[in-house]
């Protein structure tokens, strides 16, 4: 049977209304919108609907979608953020599930291990708190995505070409998930994931819809969970110039402008110098990019997931295939890697073949 749900989330994906996909499939508006209302398109329609989302015509004819609940989905820049944009980057979700539900079945995957800190109220404490749950000392993150992976978080990228889509987090079945936007800097996906990382260990159990407190909270989360305060308050100078701070970021992996605003909430620059400071670094264009920038992060789990499989002559199109999507969804959702990787990094936990 023709699924119309189906038809619906792989519109949605595509970033298409429902009359730019009516027009770009030869159809009237009024047929889709019956089509996408349960009514049994056939043959030729369904493959003139295929072709139009580069879709295989299987993906058509499989069960319900599960569904990414939005209402229980963390967005950020949400009110910059196009209705088309939201319903895509959600519909990646929906499809990073399925994709999700496959590798659990092949793949034994780290347990989740994180804090429960849902009654910390003071964001310096509960970054303390995380980063002494999983004994990281005062030391920087050296690997952001390593480190959510090690301790349980799925996280999967996305390849939404807009800055208007950051990330997003969620529980599901008792496993989070976190999805990054790969548009934005290698910086700023590192201070998104440890910003969901809040959502995810202090906002738990509060109502899915986060205010802006809630996002001001998270900001305040990862900033101190990627700069912790001794180590920072250790390495500083008493008068810090801008090329200071330019070689501060990279220590501690973040942007430059997180870090003057990391020194500023530190009282390690003063309003004046802060200000004088996010002048010049704007000046110098860090406002629109991280010069010499550091390289992307990208997941070990699927490094080895990859690795192994093409070991077995199997690569992502035989991933897509199985799960009846386009191969470009599969790379969008794996950071971009490649069936013949090189070596991949340890996973603690003892990812593993499910035999």
């Amino acid at each position: 049977m023709f699924n119309s749900k189906r038809l619906g989330l792989a519109r949605k994906r595509r970033g298409l209304t429902a009359k730019g996909l009516a027009e770009l499939a030869g159809l009237s508006e009024v047929t889709l919108y019956r089509l996408e209302s349960g009514e049994k398109p056939d043959d030729l329609t369904i493959e003139l609907l295929a072709k139009a989302l580069k879709y295989p015509v299987d993906f058509f004819f499989g069960d319900d979608p599960e569904e990414v609940d939005t209402a229980a989905v963390s967005f950020r820049s949400l009110t910059k953020m196009k209705a088309k944009e939201r319903d895509a980057a959600v519909a990646a979700g929906a499809i990073g599930l399925q994709l999700s539900d496959w590798l659990e079945r092949e793949f034994s995957l780290p347990d989740p291990n994180l804090a429960d800190l849902s009654y910390e109220t003071d964001m310096e404490t509960a970054a303390r708190l995380m980063r002494q749950y999983w004994g990281l000392g005062e030391r920087p993150v050296t690997n952001m995505l390593g480190l959510l992976e090690v301790h349980g978080v799925r996280v999967f990228s996305m390849s939404e070409n807009t800055a208007s889509v950051d990330a997003f987090s969620f529980w599901r079945g008792g496993k989070p998930y976190i999805f990054l936007n790969t548009f934005k800097s290698a910086e700023h996906s590192i201070f998104d994931a440890a910003h969901e990382l809040c959502h995810l260990v202090v906002h738990k159990h509060t109502s899915p819809q986060r205010s802006p407190v809630a996002e001001r909270e998270a900001n305040a989360f990862a900033s101190a969970f990627l700069m912790p305060t001794a180590d920072v308050r250790s390495r500083m100078t008493r008068f810090i110039s801008v090329d200071e701070i330019i070689r501060a970021k990279k220590r501690w992996r973040v942007s430059a402008m997180a870090m003057a605003y990391r020194l500023h909430t530190l009282e390690l620059l003063s309003d004046w110098r802060y200000k004088s400071a996010c002048i010049e670094l704007g000046r110098r264009g860090y406002r629109l990019e991280e010069k010499e920038g550091i390289e992307r992060e990208t997941s070990a789990v699927w490094k080895k997931v990859l690795t192994q499989l093409w070991s077995e002559k199997m690569t992502k199109s035989d991933i897509a295939k199985k799960l009846n999507l386009p191969t470009d969804e599969i790379e969008n959702l794996v950071w971009g890697l490649t069936g013949s990787t090189a070596r991949p990094e340890p996973i603690e936990g003892g990812l593993r073949a499910v035999k």
